[in-house]
């Protein structure tokens, strides 16, 4: 194993911050933890995490908050489940602990300004705000999610992002890229817990042993400092993710290298099937892409790669 006890303490400290909740993604994409083409500054440090409040300037835009339901026009308020444990630049703490920031978070609140709401945001396991939906604990989850048909059958969908899977290893692995998930036979595979990568890992197990080949093993966290300490330590082999969070993880760490993505997804607001929510929602986000704030925001985060050009509400699972 060539990671020396050094890298490791380096990577301890700079993830130990931002990991105060349980998992991240991406999401995703991706749905799933974390996400973006972020800058390079040490994650965790809140003099190099970008500061600039592009949401405060958003007025409430009248068309759209009309088109919510009766009684949240009434109320003025709706309880978000978000996953916020994670990495610079999806959702995660800043150095306090208590102060949640990142891409997820500024299209939320921009969001809820456009509807004239207030958000109560609760902190919750990626893996729990999905199934939470509904049962009404949530109006609304925040956390990369992606949209596949899978989850298309039980939540809605209010696309903001793309973002997807993709791959991440040692500098000295002698993968050079992923097209095909039997190129994994034999490896360990890091992931996050309750993600669209588990799922897509653990569904295509038997294509290794339709090859003749031995399994991967894939190995779940509901933390994202443990599946990247996994990955130094050579407990893993590869780490499957967000697109956006791992080439601003490997960004953050020595020895790491962004591999190559692998599946694109759009990623969208989540709420429980049937929702009277989505029409107003996706008034909300493409008022942002028209009056320039979602540009501001994908900016920020340096995420520009994921814009789309108009929200939507559940569309099929893109095929690639």
């Amino acid at each position: 194993m060539r990671t020396t006890l050094t890298i490791h303490q380096r990577l301890t400290a700079a993830f130990a911050l931002i990991t105060a909740a349980t998992l991240t993604l991406t999401a995703c994409g991706s749905g799933d933890p974390g996400t973006s083409a972020g800058g390079a500054a040490p994650a965790g440090k809140s003099d190099k995490i970008p500061t600039t409040d592009v949401v405060k300037a958003v007025k409430k835009d009248e068309a759209a908050a009309e088109l919510l339901p009766a009684d949240v026009r009434s109320s003025g308020r709706l309880t978000v489940g978000a996953s916020i444990g994670g990495t610079p630049p999806g959702a995660f703490y800043l150095e306090d602990g208590r102060t949640a920031a990142g891409q997820d978070i500024d299209f939320a609140d921009a969001v809820a300004k456009v509807l004239g709401l207030k958000l109560k945001r609760e902190a919750a396991g990626f893996e729990a705000i999905l199934p939470a939906l509904g049962s009404g604990k949530y109006d609304l989850g925040t956390g990369n999610f992606g949209v596949t048909d899978e989850r298309r059958k039980t939540i809605d969908f209010v696309t903001y992002i793309n973002d997807g899977q993709g791959f991440a290893v040692r500098k000295d692995s002698d993968l050079k890229k992923v097209t095909d998930l039997r190129q994994l036979c034999g490896l360990n595979v890091a992931t996050g817990a309750g993600t669209t990568f588990e799922a897509t890992l653990e569904e295509n197990k038997h294509l290794c042993a339709d090859a003749g080949k031995k399994a991967y093993s894939v190995k779940t966290y509901a933390d994202q400092s443990a599946i990247w300490s996994s990955l130094q330590q050579g407990r893993s082999d590869v780490v499957m993710s967000t697109i956006n969070g791992l080439r601003y993880a490997v960004a953050q760490q020595e020895g790491l290298k962004f591999l190559n993505e692998y599946h694109r997804l759009d990623v969208g607001f989540a709420f429980k099937k049937g929702t009277k929510l989505a029409p107003a929602f996706r008034a909300a986000v493409n008022k942002l892409i028209a009056d320039g704030t979602y540009d501001k925001i994908l900016k920020k985060w340096g995420t520009s790669e994921s814009a789309i050009e108009k929200s939507q509400i559940s569309p099929p699972e893109i095929k690639d």
